[in-house]
């Protein structure tokens, strides 16, 4: 498995010890339960759980979901780095909730929710302040998806890949259709880690709308 990179003491602080035993257990155990292809312990800090710590400053103490949680990236992640932070961490496939529910109680992780069921069927109760997502699908699919689990004026903080922007063009339509309020594109991490993290971040409607 890779070694853990200089970088990842500073961005989780006081917490890098369970973001270490976390790493350890993924890379372990993540190819036998399907959950990282066969290439990916080799890159597991730096591609995967570096690339989703940064997004944890964007994190507003409240309740956060995270859309296809899979492996806990970056749920779990984020939720070991912002314990101040309640996850909700959505997830159609038994396999993958039953790996979520036990890795957040094995760690500790009482700020941890596991909703087994599509984004499409799932609904929070009380709806969540923020909702992310990684590696999921396109934008244009993705907000539909997302903007019913927040409550009014919630915000998308969405991982995306190098092609965001023009994923932002074809998502005209549905940004407008669902009252996308200040789309942004934060990019995080340059100068700290090899492969920065690009970060899809709106507003939906607004309170005093």
């Amino acid at each position: 498995m890779e070694q853990e990179p200089a970088a990842a003491a500073a961005l989780f602080g006081d917490r890098i010890d369970v973001a270490r035993d976390f790493a350890h257990e993924l890379g372990t155990r993540g190819e036998e339960l399907g959950l990282i292809g066969p290439l990916e312990a080799d890159r597991l800090w730096t591609r995967h759980i570096l690339n989703c710590v940064l997004v944890a400053p964007l994190l507003r103490p409240g309740r956060v979901g995270d859309v296809g949680s899979g492996a806990g990236l970056p749920g779990l992640v984020l939720a070991i780095a912002r314990p101040d932070v309640e996850m909700v961490l959505i997830e159609p496939m038994e396999r993958r909730t039953d790996w979520l529910t036990a890795e957040a109680k094995r760690l500790g992780l009482d700020n941890v929710i596991v909703a087994r069921g599509r984004a499409e069927d799932v609904r929070p109760d009380p709806l969540l302040d923020q909702v992310t997502a990684r590696a999921v699908s396109a934008l244009s699919k993705l907000i539909p998806l997302c903007v019913p689990l927040l409550r009014r004026g919630g915000e998308l903080v969405l991982m995306k890949g190098a092609r965001v922007e023009d994923e932002l063009v074809a998502a005209k339509k549905v940004m407008r259709q669902a009252g996308i309020k200040n789309p942004e594109v934060l990019i995080l991490g340059e100068g700290i880690v090899p492969e920065v993290t690009r970060v899809f971040r709106a507003r939906v409607g607004a309170l005093e709308d």
